[in-house]
């Protein structure tokens, strides 16, 4: 055997290192995520409550090397120092202390440890404080960006499993992206355009993630498998019926569409025709239901979102005069809502959310607000956050898997120095927990997908967009990790391919085309007599068009006038002297007109003239 492998090294010296067959050398995943990894200018800085828990975690974080596991070692300063008895008071004047005292038996600070201690004391097992920051675990380490897009990315749906990712944008786009098929390049395996000229506004997958919904500019929705191909088109509405309820479908653009939440046939449409429509899946030409919101006055106001509760008992509307209507699917029930709140934003609703246990509504507006509702008192909401840009319609609001955080973008200002930001709230405390900065653009829609732990944000402007996976390779799982750690497929000898050579039957003579004429007709338009221009009027002095002394265009016209055969004296002549001049001619000699009446002509009579009259 040692001579065999002797013989095959030698054989394979004579050879370079690149021939044959190589190995393929595997990354570590530490190095993938690592290429990943957000940088920290990447996210503005946190508040101070989670400044606190990250500089509490510092604290609490011993030394390697100073570590000391069990009590503190028994030094002989401590025997002369021993203290018999409850321990003195502290000495105020020495160390002011702040807050609660320290409790019995804490451990001692190193001397050598130059950490402040920050917040409340350090004690053994696990504290409130622990239970708060896992709590607030958000995955933000990592971030991989989903691009093909032109332009803002205004909706976003993941289904169930976290598989397959649908990105629609203003670009009147969606692409279809899948996570166990895309490699390292993140790539969407299709894409197609719902409706041509209209922007998408809306996606949603229905229970099962078989199918999905696409809502576009139109006021026809569509329904599409989940390979991307057209399953059906909802009807148009007649727009000359002034009863929408008379009407069979939506006849102005649709603004917000969702799936059931466990019926697979049922839909839910809002247009700006100000109405809300129910569809089954099953019948493309009619809707099942249509529901009016009530209004101050009569007129049609645009419904500008709609959403269902957990169980799909109940269905909320945002109408075009900031009011929120909640209506109760029960037997018997009508437009008419259950739940009215007027003016509950100063202008459009963007989005509604409801909470799993029915309690919580949240609601997004143009207004730059995020409000907090208790469905059991909607009179006032319990908080309203303000200070939250938002210029685009499809701006929504998104609870944490559970439902702990509440999670909204905000848009980018004019003259605003930081870009879009993704905001995390206490659901129970009503505070602010973090900002992360996502991209220099507005962030548009956001949603934390609980099986697979990543956050997804949209964001985008008139020049590009984009979608944005936050991650932790901690405690995050498929998603964005399968695709990241599979690189892209080397191109090998194998993989060459010859232009293939193409031949045209049209370039035979027998198949060829008439040669065209173009060239001979603009050279015929060219000459005056073929193409029978007209003459161009002459500009400047001369007479009738031609210029030239002899003020014609014949030389016999020419010598005869001068020699005054012809007089042209009409021009110069009164036309009413000229018939005048025949007048006692007429009289003396008649010749047409007085001969034959001239028994029978009345005698001509004149009127006087009058003074008055001539005056």
């Amino acid at each position: 055997m040692g001579d065999e492998a002797d013989i095959y090294e030698g054989f394979r010296s004579h050879f370079p290192l690149s021939f044959g067959k190589q190995s393929q050398s595997q990354s570590p995943l530490d190095q993938v995520h690592n290429a990943t990894r957000r940088t920290p200018s990447a996210a503005s800085t946190p508040p101070k409550s989670v400044q606190f828990i990250h500089a509490f975690n510092q604290v609490r974080k011993p030394k390697p090397n100073n570590s000391v596991i069990g009590p503190p070692p028994h030094t002989a300063a401590e025997d002369e120092e021993t203290i018999i008895g409850p321990p003195p008071p502290p000495n105020t004047e020495e160390e002011v202390v702040i807050g609660p005292p320290r409790p019995p038996g804490g451990v001692e600070e190193d001397d050598d440890d130059d950490v402040a201690m920050l917040g409340p004391p350090e004690f053994y097992g696990e504290s409130d404080d622990e239970v708060e920051e896992k709590r607030f675990r958000i995955p933000q380490s990592n971030e991989i960006v989903l691009k093909g897009h032109t332009k803002v990315v205004s909706t976003l749906a993941v289904d169930h499993s976290g598989s397959r990712v649908l990105s629609g944008s203003y670009d009147y786009s969606v692409r279809m992206y899948d996570f166990q098929g895309m490699n390292a390049h993140l790539q969407s395996f299709r894409q197609f355009e719902p409706f041509e000229g209209h922007q998408v506004r809306s996606l949603s997958w229905s229970p099962t993630s078989g199918q999905f919904l696409c809502v576009t500019g139109s006021a026809q929705a569509k329904i599409y498998d989940r390979d991307g191909l057209t399953l059906g088109e909802f009807i148009k509405g007649d727009m000359y019926i002034r009863d929408l309820k008379h009407t069979k479908g939506h006849i102005c653009g649709i603004t917000c569409g969702e799936w059931h939440p466990k019926t697979k046939e049922t839909i839910l449409t809002s247009s700006e025709d100000g109405s809300l429509r129910i569809w089954d899946i099953n019948n493309f030409n009619s809707q099942k239901q249509v529901i009016k919101p009530k209004l101050s006055r009569p007129g049609r106001v645009p419904v500008t979102t709609c959403a269902w509760d957990r169980e799909g008992k109940s269905i909320a509307g945002g109408i075009g005069d900031g009011s929120i209507q909640i209506w109760n699917l029960k037997p018997g029930w009508g437009s008419r809502p259950d739940i009215l709140v007027p003016n509950a934003h100063s202008d459009d609703i963007t989005s509604l959310k409801f909470s799993s246990d029915g309690r919580i509504l949240l609601s997004r507006s143009f207004d730059e607000s995020l409000k907090v509702w208790d469905l059991r008192q909607m009179k006032e909401s319990l908080q309203a956050f303000q200070d939250l840009p938002n210029h685009y319609a499809q701006t929504n609001v998104a609870f944490s898997p559970d439902e702990k955080l509440i999670l909204t973008g905000t848009s980018v200002e004019k003259d605003s120095t930081t870009g879009g930001l993704l905001c995390f709230y206490d659901r129970e405390k009503l505070e602010l927990v973090s900002r992360i900065g996502i991209s220099p653009c507005s962030v548009v829609q956001c949603t934390w997908h609980p099986r697979l732990n990543q956050i997804f944000a949209t964001s985008g402007d008139k020049h590009q967009g984009e979608t944005h996976v936050l991650y932790d390779p901690s405690f995050s799982d498929r998603g964005a990790l399968v695709c990241v750690a599979r690189a892209p497929r080397k191109k090998s000898v194998d993989d060459y391919e010859a232009a293939p050579l193409i031949h045209n039957p049209h370039a035979l003579p027998l198949f060829r085309d008439q040669p065209s004429r173009k060239r001979q007709r603009e050279k015929i338009l060219k000459d005056p007599l073929k193409s029978h221009k007209p003459e161009v009027p002459v500009n400047g002095p001369g007479f009738g068009g031609r210029v030239g002394t002899t003020k014609g265009s014949m030389l016999t016209q020419y010598l005869l006038r001068k020699g005054g055969l012809i007089k042209e004296t009409w021009m110069e002549e009164d036309p009413r002297e000229a018939i005048l001049k025949y007048a006692d001619m007429a009289a003396k000699e008649p010749k047409f007109i007085a001969p034959a009446y001239a028994d029978t002509q009345p005698e001509t009579l004149f009127a006087k003239s009058d003074s008055d009259e001539e005056k």
